[in-house]
């Protein structure tokens, strides 16, 4: 695999010193990957074809929400480390490395990714590399991509060579995890694309004992896939677990939690609730089961289909817990949803469940109110047939029932007393499991949350009044007497 002897970039500052680094595309993952390579001391080239968000990341403005990102960005680019343009021959003369960033989305009305966007990159960029230099794929692709554009680029670009190398980011911690990645994985051709990859990325490894994995293109593009996979497989599981206690009346919690403590099962994403969404895991699953149908392996993730079938019940079964809560039909109910992104600490509303059971229960003929912390820009700009409140108290007021769908900090901080006095009905669905049931029963609410048996109102046991009243009277007539 490693055969290779030519000198990826020779004659550039990736042997002077530091290479300098370029990133493809500024959305979340490109943004956060140029930002995050310039905290590590390199010089930074980012390009994008939206001339807006160049603007906006220029002027030091985020476009999306990234807890820690804004701070770093306005760092580095007050630093002289970190800039932004629109020139792709800016960019291959200034560039040693060049990711590429772009996304990936699902295609309409397929299965299969898009990878469009990632062909314009490389046909924009390809023209312009005059010198030996690295091009790095860290965005989410179908497996035999890399090969395929590798080919490409030593017809278009000569002495430009490929690497492969997935981002494992986690919206809201993605600034942790690119400065600090549990993984490293590196799909190459050469042992100087190895090279290159581990001087770029040794301000990390010589600081913390990341683990490095080595290998070809194929298994570097499944790993990322292949997690993916693996996560939504453990999301949904718990899930129909879900299905079966509301069928017993068991509590899922309680199961999810024994399981936990089984050191082989664990307990990350073993969280019942209303499933997964964003831009990642729904449109990755579903990517790979069409790859493998291509390679003739389908049959190999079958189980993905259920996974995905599982994952969208649970969307249709908070509508099913709604209704029965305002009585049996949804028809002019008003109804508070708490939360619109697809998890906290984000704004992304792209396949949110949060947003599609908004959706659902308007579809029903429910009037929605919904409040989210970050993400009501976006959540309008998707669903703008739907209501939108500034604040928790706004959309409980008058409400039938209230939905939580997002855990954000802010809704486990709620007062329940205080938003009794607003709600019309006290019916609080937990989609997420993360309220205090005890709590809100105690302040007079009806707590449903799937997977788990009803818990109606806590009320104080009531002392036996006219037997103590009986006593007071007897005591007094025998005092008298």
């Amino acid at each position: 695999m490693r055969t290779s002897t030519k000198q990826v970039g020779s004659g550039t500052n990736a042997t002077a010193g530091r290479p300098r680094l370029t990133v493809i595309g500024t959305g979340y993952l490109g943004a956060t990957h140029a930002v995050c390579m310039a905290q590590l001391g390199f010089d930074v080239l980012a390009v994008d074809v939206d001339t807006t968000k160049i603007e906006r990341l220029a002027a030091g403005e985020v476009p999306f929400f990234e807890p820690g990102l804004d701070e770093l960005l306005q760092a580095n680019l007050a630093a002289g480390r970190l800039r932004f343009t629109s020139s792709f021959e800016e960019v291959a003369r200034f560039g040693d490395v060049h990711f590429l960033c772009v996304g990936t989305p699902q295609l309409p009305g397929r299965q299969n990714a898009d990878l469009s966007y990632l062909h314009a990159a490389v046909t924009a960029l390809a023209p312009h590399l005059r010198r030996g230099s690295l091009v790095v794929g860290k965005s989410t692709v179908p497996v035999g991509t890399a090969a395929a554009l590798a080919d490409r680029l030593a017809v278009e670009a000569p002495g430009v060579e490929l690497a492969w190398n997935p981002e494992f980011l986690r919206e809201g911690f993605a600034v942790e995890d690119t400065l600090r990645p549990d993984r490293l994985v590196f799909g190459v051709a050469s042992t100087p694309a190895e090279t290159i990859l581990r001087s770029v990325y040794a301000p990390i490894t010589n600081q913390y004992e990341t683990p490095v994995i080595v290998a070809d293109f194929a298994t570097a593009e499944l790993v990322k896939v292949a997690a993916n996979s693996f996560l939504a497989t453990k999301i949904s599981y718990i899930n129909a677990m879900a299905e079966v206690c509301e069928a017993v009346d068991a509590d899922v919690t309680t199961l999810a939690q024994a399981l936990s403590l089984d050191e082989r099962i664990g307990g990350k994403f073993l969280r019942p609730g209303v499933g997964f969404g964003g831009g990642c895991l729904p449109k990755d699953i579903r990517a790979f089961r069409a790859r493998a149908d291509e390679l003739g392996v389908g049959h190999s993730l079958t189980f993905l289909s259920e996974v995905d079938e599982i994952n969208l019940r649970r969307r249709d079964r908070i509508v099913q817990l709604a209704r029965t809560a305002v009585g049996g039909s949804l028809a002019g109910q008003p109804v508070a949803v708490l939360g619109a992104s697809f998890k906290p600490n984000s704004d992304d509303v792209r396949d949110s469940p949060a947003l599609a059971v908004a959706a659902l229960l308007d579809g029903a003929g429910a009037t929605v109110t919904v409040y989210d912390p970050m993400a009501l820009d976006n959540a309008r700009r998707a669903r703008p047939e739907l209501t939108y409140a500034t604040s928790a108290a706004e959309a409980v007021s008058g409400a039938k029932a209230t939905v939580l769908l997002t855990e954000w900090a802010e809704f486990g901080e709620l007062d329940p007393a205080e938003l009794a006095t607003l709600a019309a009905a006290h019916t609080i669905i937990d989609a997420r499991h993360t309220l205090d049931s005890a709590r809100w029963r105690a302040a007079g609410w009806t707590y449903v949350s799937p997977g788990r048996p009803a818990m109606t109102p806590a009320v104080p046991a009531q002392p036996d009044v006219e037997p103590l009243q009986r006593q007071v009277q007897e005591a007094f007539a025998a005092r008298a007497a």
